[in-house]
């Protein structure tokens, strides 16, 4: 099982599957749970996380907080898992 997890993590450009289930289960104490009530964590692919928000508003935030998160993620999930956060607002 651990190999294909690896593997696959692998395949969409994560640095490890350690790594990949680090973000998205962290993903409320690395933004607080105000901001994850809004917004949660959609891929995670060559270090790029993309963030699906529910409106413009909450995108601003999160782009504003990317330089955070990307640090909080480097002490949970290791330097280099998320080096880049793009921010998508979802369609209803």
């Amino acid at each position: 099982m651990s190999e294909s997890l690896e593997g696959l993590a692998a395949r969409i450009g994560a640095s490890s599957s350690a790594s990949l289930v680090a973000v998205f289960t962290h993903w409320e104490e690395a933004v607080g749970p105000s901001v994850a009530a809004h917004c949660r964590p959609a891929t995670l692919v060559r270090g790029t996380l993309v963030v699906e928000v529910e409106d413009p508003v909450w995108a601003t935030q999160l782009r504003y907080l990317s330089g955070t998160i990307i640090e909080r993620f480097a002490a949970t999930a290791g330097p280099g898992a998320v080096d880049r956060v793009e921010v998508r607002v979802r369609r209803s």
